[in-house]
């Protein structure tokens, strides 16, 4: 038997540890109570911003507080994932994170966070393929004759991306490395203003995520020549994968939201929780679908074991492409 001394000391100890536990669980219960931001790396119009903006409108009505958008662009993502990490973590500040996020981990040799140390993951949204399209002008119809006419022109062919280790520039770099080409990379600050010059026959060609690029193939503003999944995708069920021409190939823009880490784990779990309730709403669920999407539904362990495997995968892209920050 305990002595009374020592069975009061367990028992303060006790009721000291599970207060905190309790304000916690109050402050999960009142979040949110104020706006909150959704930061995004890229600019507006952007796969990454649409993301953004779809699930920000749906916890906003959801919620009854707004969740605002706000485009940091700059360094492939990294300005934005910088300024969540050293934000305070309760809640109030979230990150609209992707695959440039993983691919940054290699591409930059100096940053001020280590994304995967730094960064909570609290729920994934949606994977989607990217589109290899050109501009109508430039009269490449297939994969093929555009291997062939890269291999006939190295350095020629002019390929918009999204800036250093974005989806486009990442997937861009699988393809000449398995494909075995030289094409020019030209970067922009995001997909839309990438996409306006491509419209605008300003550069030839890009790999863009469907869902910022569908309009404009459905409208004929832009040849598709392939999707880059393995396999094709249903809102674009006519067009071939990239993989039919370069066996194994596989690229996929990934979107998710993250914390700063310590921010409290049932504001974590809250947030996962509306956010995967988002995903099966019927009308967000078709709006996704519509843009060429598959759904992330899972936990925040999910979301996490996404971004280290993706972190893997792209670190052999950069190491044998050489890829380096400007």
């Amino acid at each position: 038997m305990k002595p009374p001394h020592r069975r009061r000391f367990l028992h303060l100890a006790a009721g000291a540890a599970a207060m905190p536990a309790m304000s916690r669980m109050a402050l999960a219960q009142a979040y949110p109570n104020k706006p909150v931001r959704i930061v995004v790396g890229f600019a507006a119009g952007g796969t990454q911003d649409i993301a953004a903006r779809l699930i920000g409108q749906w916890l906003s009505e959801r919620t009854g507080q707004q969740f605002i958008v706000e485009n940091k662009t700059g360094a492939a993502g990294n300005i934005a994932a910088d300024a969540v990490v050293r934000a305070p973590a309760d809640g109030y500040t979230l990150l609209l994170a992707g695959l440039s996020n993983a691919a940054n981990a290699s591409v930059y040799a100096r940053l001020n966070f280590n994304f995967i140390r730094d960064i909570a993951p609290v729920a994934g949204i949606i994977r989607v393929p990217l589109v290899l399209e050109l501009t109508p002008s430039f009269p490449i119809q297939t994969v093929l004759e555009l291997i062939a006419y890269a291999k006939a022109n190295p350095g020629k062919i002019s390929m918009a991306s999204a800036g250093n280790g974005s989806p486009t520039h990442m997937t861009g770099e699988l393809f000449k490395m398995m494909a075995g080409v030289d094409m020019l990379q030209v970067q922009y600050r995001g997909s839309g203003p990438a996409l306006t010059d491509l419209i605008g026959a300003q550069v030839q060609g890009m790999f863009d995520p469907l869902p910022s690029s569908i309009a404009y193939v459905r409208s004929g503003n832009l040849r598709p020549l392939a999707v880059t999944t393995a396999a094709r995708s249903q809102a674009l069920p006519d067009i071939p994968s990239v993989a039919d021409f370069v066996p194994g190939f596989e690229s996929s823009a990934w979107y998710g939201v993250g914390a700063p880490k310590n921010t409290p784990v049932e504001i974590i779990d809250k947030l996962n929780a509306e956010i995967n309730a988002a995903l099966a709403d019927a009308t967000l669920k078709g709006r996704l679908a519509d843009l060429g999407g598959m759904l992330l539904t899972g936990s925040p362990a999910d979301f996490g074991k996404l971004v280290a495997e993706e972190t893997e995968k792209w670190a052999k892209v950069v190491k044998f492409a050489g890829i380096k920050a400007d």
